[in-house]
């Protein structure tokens, strides 16, 4: 395949699933969130690539084997280094742009949409993670696996956060503070856990994790969907102007 060709193809696997993905997420909603709104949250996943770069950078000043090589480390330093070194802190980034421009936006009046934010802030941060790497690497194989594994993990991982948000929602509307801040820390804790796994096996040289790999993403996938539509036949209605749960105040915007 011309060189030609190539440059036109890899930009295009990039960006299609994400783009697909997106649009399957917005289209289950009864209500569609604003254009301009979802746009915000996605620029903001592509900005988050950055803030996650530089809090790593930070982080491996103070745990010194997250700058060795994956194949140099051992399995206890794998470990911490995938749900640590990559998961916890590109899901807390993401969870931090969600939460901060999603849960108390006047926007959200539909428990299904904090899923929307939540989807398109990790699949904007997707987007720009895969053209670095399928440009970079010039390699449409590598371009078709990522589409068929990183960025729907990204976004499975997303409908997770999305999903806890939306319980805790509901319990803050039932002025139920502790049970909201239980989901609200599920909502880092579970996607976290699901990027973990998923970082690790594929991390991992051991041939058995490589198996349990594939049968993990069957099942998380299989999860993911039960619970997009089960959060989109959710008809309860969130009040118009939402009150932040820790402060009492309202926030129109």
């Amino acid at each position: 395949m011309s060189e030609q060709i190539t440059s036109i193809i890899l930009p295009i696997i990039a960006a299609l699933p994400v783009i697909l993905i997106c649009l399957y997420v917005y289209q289950k909603d009864r209500n569609k969130e604003p254009i301009k709104l979802l746009l915000k949250l996605f620029s903001l996943g592509i900005i988050t690539c950055f803030i996650v770069v530089y809090s790593s950078e930070i982080i491996a000043n103070f745990i010194p084997f997250f700058h060795k090589k994956i194949d140099n480390m051992n399995l206890f330093e794998l470990v911490i280094y995938s749900f640590i070194g990559v998961a916890f802190i590109e899901e807390f980034c993401k969870w931090i742009m969600t939460y901060l421009v999603g849960y108390n936006n006047k926007e959200f009046d539909e428990v299904y949409d904090i899923i929307i934010y939540s989807v398109f802030v990790s699949l904007g941060l997707a987007f720009f993670e895969n053209l670095l790497y399928v440009l970079g690497e010039g390699s449409i194989k590598l371009g078709i696996s990522r589409a068929l594994l990183a960025v729907p993990g990204h976004a499975c991982d997303a409908i997770f956060m999305g999903y806890y948000l939306s319980i805790a929602k509901i319990y803050s509307l039932k002025n139920n503070k502790k049970s909201e801040k239980i989901n609200l820390i599920k909502s880092i804790v579970i996607p976290t856990l699901l990027h973990g796994i998923y970082d690790f096996c594929i991390f991992s040289s051991y041939l058995i994790f490589l198996y349990l790999f594939f049968i993990f993403i069957i099942i998380l996938y299989i999860k993911a969907i039960k619970k997009l539509k089960e959060v989109s036949n959710i008809k309860i209605k969130l009040p118009s102007n939402i009150t932040c749960s820790y402060c009492d105040s309202k926030v129109d915007e």
